[in-house]
């Protein structure tokens, strides 16, 4: 998906191109001025838009063409040595067709891309909170007694906004720079993801329609960041929840504070000769999960005084529950064994820890994953793959409650979050798999939302009692103790 100036900036260096290859218009006066054009397109498109890496081959082709139309206005006969031959020709209008194709597919490779619709009835608000834990001191990071800092940003149901102003998906591209570090890649690479929007208004007044709205806690994959999950977190919000994300410094790719520190995540997480489940991941994951408590406690003090006077007593907490992706889909599985406070847990494709194992977890709990198969495809290694199937399967059979896990074949681990919406080639690069992005994230957020409206909502929802029509291709187990 293009901006608009930058479908007008390829559309005129098109019409530019053909002015100068067809003679028949290259001569002609009021053809020329469309070469101008081009170059005055590709000016607003700057200003307006703002520019992005992707886009520089159709800015130079604007101004060489342009260059080209002057050269051709000199004396009859004085470029005659250099294009009169249909050999420099040919080459000169080869070279222009390679390179708009190059600049038309950059922007279309690496889009501005636009979240769906979400399909409930309120508009979305967003505020974003730094929070220090007073009792507990960093367990990361070269000064282990820095107390222990979180960024948290709160989506919630708004009133309609007669001209809303629209927040970006991520407000500060250093998060996107760490990223790519964090995956060797070259740290330009999401540099445009800056200019995605979401639905969100920034401060927008809460909806009306009811007293208070559940609470979510939301918690990203390893090397993740708060906003993975916009798909996910929109839909939900849209439908009347409250979603918290919880930026975690050193498990985040990047968590920016607003004095401007940027913390990355420790490389410790990551064991590259076992990188499905790294050893430190034991030992810092009991420290991790207790931000949820943190969290809680927090919310509680924002319910009773929030100091934008937003939310003060509109956050549900008698109806509170969590979901986590990889990583996050561990740490919320540990939160949930400890915190009462939890009433629902959802796990996106993930382990269960030890613990966790052990001792089972108290509560309605779905997890969404996907077949042995479907890993193997992926790559994951055969340990990985029984680590995550077995405990899932071992928990989910141990539960006291009712409970569910959904495994859909042909779904790849970036499928759980916004990743696939970066290229529309995901698939073709295997970080997407065999489904389109659309289709994973339509049943991703289904029962999602199902799961929450029965457990935390008491609402009835059919797509929990049985194998869906609707998803065919989603495989559904109930367990009933």
């Amino acid at each position: 998906m293009m901006r608009p100036f930058e479908v007008f900036t390829l559309t005129a260096c098109l019409l530019a191109f053909l002015v100068l290859a067809i003679p028949q218009l290259r001569w002609t006066e009021w053809a020329q001025y469309l070469v101008l054009i081009a170059l005055l397109v590709t000016i607003v498109q700057l200003i307006v838009e703002r520019p992005r890496w992707q886009m520089t081959p159709a800015y130079a082709l604007s101004g060489i063409f342009c260059l080209a139309l002057l050269l051709m206005q000199r004396p009859p006969g004085s470029m005659e040595p250099y294009f009169s031959s249909k050999i420099a020709q040919k080459v000169l209008v080869s070279s222009g067709l390679v390179s708009l194709l190059v600049a038309s597919a950059l922007p279309i490779i690496f889009p501005v891309f636009g979240f769906p619709s979400p399909g409930g009835d309120y508009p979305i608000g967003t505020l974003t909170f730094h929070w220090s834990d007073a009792d507990r001191k960093s367990h990361f990071g070269v000064d282990l007694n820095n107390q222990h800092e979180l960024m948290v940003q709160i989506w919630y149901p708004a009133e309609e906004v007669a001209s809303p102003v629209y927040e970006p998906y991520v407000r500060d591209p250093a998060i996107f720079a760490s990223l790519a570090r964090l995956l060797h890649l070259p740290t330009p690479l999401f540099s445009h993801l800056k200019f995605v929007t979401t639905h969100a208004m920034q401060a927008a007044p809460v909806a009306n329609k009811e007293p208070g709205y559940p609470v979510l806690l939301f918690l990203s994959g390893r090397g993740g960041y708060r906003q993975s999950n916009m798909f996910q977190v929109e839909e939900l919000v849209s439908h009347g929840y409250i979603v918290v994300a919880i930026d975690q410094p050193y498990v985040a790719s990047g968590v920016l504070f607003p004095d401007g520190r940027l913390i990355t995540m420790d490389p410790r997480l990551y064991d590259p000769d076992n990188p499905g489940h790294a050893a430190f991941l034991d030992e810092v994951l009991p420290f991790i999960a207790q931000d949820v408590s943190f969290i809680l406690d927090q919310l509680v003090s924002l319910n009773q005084a929030d100091p934008n006077n937003i939310l003060t007593g509109r956050l549900d907490l008698q109806q509170a529950g969590i979901f986590g992706v990889s990583l996050g889909g561990i740490v919320a599985s540990e939160a949930c064994r400890l915190e009462a406070r939890l009433h629902a847990c959802l796990i996106l494709d993930a382990f269960m820890p030890a613990n966790v194992v052990e001792s089972g977890l108290p509560g309605p709990t779905m997890w969404i994953s996907r077949d042995a198969e479907t890993m193997r495809q992926e790559g994951w290694a055969e340990a990985d793959i029984d680590e995550t199937q077995s405990t899932m399967h071992a928990v989910f059979s141990s539960l006291p409650v009712e409970g569910y896990l959904l495994s859909v074949p042909g779904l790849f681990h970036t499928d759980f979050s916004d990743a696939p919406l970066f290229t529309p080639l995901s698939s073709m690069m295997r970080l997407s798999g065999s489904h389109t992005v659309r289709r994973s994230h339509n049943i991703i957020n289904a029962y999602t939302l199902a799961f929450f409206e029965r457990h935390l909502r008491n609402r009835a929802d059919t797509l929990l009692d049985s194998p869906s029509e609707q998803f065919p291709e989603a495989y559904l187990e109930i367990h009933i103790p």
